[in-house]
């Protein structure tokens, strides 16, 4: 887990995970959005994927990154233990 605060302390990491909330993007495309060194933005993908907040996949030479979703949901559903706040359950039902 501390890995995973570590990876969320940084803005930088964080604008990344909220451009995959959109969906699977390549390094090159992430990278588009910051101004910082190639060099910069490899560690800030190296710090997110050791915090398993994200996946890879290649192809040819490209890598993809897409959010782990089941680690994020793990991550918030801790925090909120945290902060002793009880998830709403999710679902289509409604109360009756």
């Amino acid at each position: 887990m501390n890995e995973v605060f570590k990876a969320l302390s940084d803005p930088t990491r964080r604008k990344v995970l909220q451009l995959l909330g959109r969906g699977e993007m390549s390094a090159g495309e992430l990278a588009g959005h910051f101004d910082v060194s190639k060099p910069s933005m490899s560690h800030h993908f190296a710090v997110l994927k050791d915090a398993d907040l994200v996946t890879t996949r290649r192809e040819g030479q490209q890598i993809y990154y897409a959010l782990n979703t089941t680690v994020l949901q793990d991550v918030v559903a801790r925090i909120w233990d945290l902060f002793g706040v009880e998830p709403k359950p999710s679902g289509g039902g409604g109360e009756p």
